[in-house]
C-alpha cells in the first residue's frame, strides 16, 4: 500500500508541471498592457488650453467692434442727413419797432439764445444782446456810417461777444468796407421783414450759425 501512494503521487506530479506549463504559455500569449493600449485604446482629443477661451473671445470682441464701427458711421450718416434749418419767417416792417422784432426773431433763428435789448444803448438804433452776441438794428432812412461800425465792434469786444449789425437803408462804402476789416457781419432788412447778408462775415454766419465762423 505505501509504495502504490507513492506511484500516485509520481504520476500526478507531471500533470502539476504541465498545468504550470501551460498557465506560464498563457501568460506569455497575453498582451501586455502597454501593447494593447498602443493598438486598441483610441485617441483622444487632448484637453483645451488656456488659449481656446481667448480665441473664442477673439470674435466677439471684433464683432463689437465691428458694431461700434457701425453705430459710429450710422451717428455720422445721420448727422450729415439733419434736416435743414426751417425757413425763417419774419414779420412786415412798418414801424422801427417792426424792424427791432424782425431782428430779434433772426437772432432766435441763426441759435443765438436769450435774445434781449442790450444794457449798453449804442450812439444810434437800438442795441439787442444774447448769448454770445450784440447786434445794432438801424430803422433809419438814411445808411450806416463808418461811426456806427466801428461803435458796435467795440462795444462786442469789450464784452468778449460777436456782433452784427441790420440796418434797414443800407451802409455807406467806408462803413462796408471797414465792416469787412474787422469782421463785422452786415445785414440788410428788406420790407418782409428778412435780414440779407450784404458782406462776406454775413453770409457765413447766415449759412452756418454762430460758433463756426472761421476766426
Amino acid at each position: 500500500m505505501p509504495t502504490g501512494s507513492r506511484e500516485t503521487t509520481t504520476a500526478d506530479a507531471p500533470t502539476a508541471g504541465h498545468a504550470t506549463s501551460a498557465n506560464t504559455a498563457a501568460a506569455d500569449t497575453t498582451p501586455s498592457p502597454d501593447a494593447s493600449a498602443g493598438h486598441a485604446t483610441p485617441r483622444l482629443r487632448p484637453p483645451a488650453g488656456p488659449r481656446e477661451p481667448a480665441t473664442a473671445d477673439a470674435p466677439a470682441a471684433a464683432g463689437d467692434a465691428a458694431g461700434d464701427a457701425a453705430s459710429a458711421d450710422t451717428s455720422a450718416a445721420a448727422a450729415d442727413a439733419a434736416p435743414a434749418r426751417p425757413p425763417f419767417r419774419s414779420v412786415t416792417i412798418r414801424t422801427a419797432l417792426d424792424a427791432v422784432t424782425a431782428t430779434a426773431l433772426y437772432l432766435r433763428w441763426l441759435g443765438y439764445r436769450g435774445v434781449r435789448r442790450a444794457d449798453q444803448r449804442p450812439p444810434s438804433g437800438i442795441g439787442l444782446a444774447a448769448r454770445g452776441v450784440v447786434a445794432q438794428v438801424d430803422p433809419a432812412v438814411r445808411p450806416t456810417g463808418l461811426r456806427d461800425v466801428e461803435c458796435l465792434w467795440l462795444t462786442a469786444m469789450t464784452e468778449s461777444a460777436d456782433c452784427l449789425y441790420v440796418s434797414l437803408a443800407g451802409y455807406a462804402d467806408d462803413a462796408r468796407a471797414r465792416a469787412d476789416a474787422l469782421g463785422v457781419p452786415l445785414f440788410v432788412l428788406d420790407l418782409t421783414g428778412t435780414p440779407r447778408p450784404v458782406n462776406a462775415p454775413a453770409e457765413t454766419l447766415a449759412a452756418t450759425g454762430p460758433g463756426k465762423r472761421p476766426p
